[in-house]
């Protein structure tokens, strides 16, 4: 069964949006190698930037001079690893620290708009899993497939306490889910890009889901759209351009 797009529509996206730890970034990656798409982490970009205002001593709320920042950066994803001026930062920016930066310089809507042509930029072939806040409702409005993954506050503070016990990181639980809440509030009430399903996202909560079980579920839902292209291709996983 072929698919109903027309020929020259373009490569295509999926786009996997929700709040902080709710295992997104996870997701995408595994669908991404299991389908050979390409990947892009959107998240990433955003605290490349937030770690690079940390550096250079710009304000959270100088929007010029943190459009200014963003216009300079040379960034690049490779091999799994993210660089900023040609150094590998993949640990620096999980930092709780610059996350809540991010958080902070993305509410300002010149700051968002400065990365959204990066953000383009990795739609190449054979197709893109895109995650991120607003995959599905600015950047790829045309994805093929829109998923918004969800989970309890409570879920999600737990895994993001274990990410960081894992990585060497001190963690406090009640801190956690505290900064969980206040950042699920600010991106959701903030007046660019409020963080929210797209009107025709499906929704899929992974509070009792394994990370293999959500997996699964989106690449389904990908191959009941795309049957043609949507073959299992695992192994195949593919790196995003420079940007």
């Amino acid at each position: 069964m072929k698919s109903n797009r027309p020929f020259h529509e373009p490569v295509p996206v999926i786009a996997i949006d929700g709040p902080t730890a709710s295992g997104k970034g996870t997701v995408a990656q595994l669908v991404a190698a299991h389908l050979g798409f390409h990947l892009l982490d959107s998240g990433a970009l955003y605290r490349l930037a937030a770690l690079a205002a940390q550096r250079y001593g710009v304000d959270k709320d100088d929007v010029a001079a943190l459009v200014a920042l963003i216009d300079d950066l040379h960034i690049t994803f490779r091999e799994g690893c993210a660089q900023l001026d040609g150094v590998d930062v993949s640990t620096e920016i999980r930092h709780e620290a610059v996350g809540k930066l991010a958080s902070a310089i993305a509410v300002h809507a010149p700051v968002r708009g400065a990365l959204v042509a990066r953000q383009r930029a990795f739609r190449k072939p054979p197709g893109l899993v895109a995650d991120g806040r607003d995959m599905g409702t600015v950047i790829f409005t045309d994805a093929v497939l829109k998923v918004f993954l969800t989970a309890s506050a409570e879920a999600r503070a737990q895994r993001r306490y274990k990410q960081l016990i894992q990585k060497g990181f001190p963690a406090n639980i009640d801190d956690l889910l505290r900064d969980l809440r206040e950042r699920d509030a600010r991106d959701a009430n903030r007046a660019s890009a409020p963080l929210k399903p797209a009107g025709d996202a499906r929704l899929l909560d992974t509070s009792t889901l394994s990370i293999g079980e959500a997996v699964d579920r989106v690449v389904a839902w990908y191959q009941q759209i795309e049957p043609a292209t949507g073959a299992t291709k695992a192994g195949h996983g593919r790196q995003g351009p420079q940007v």
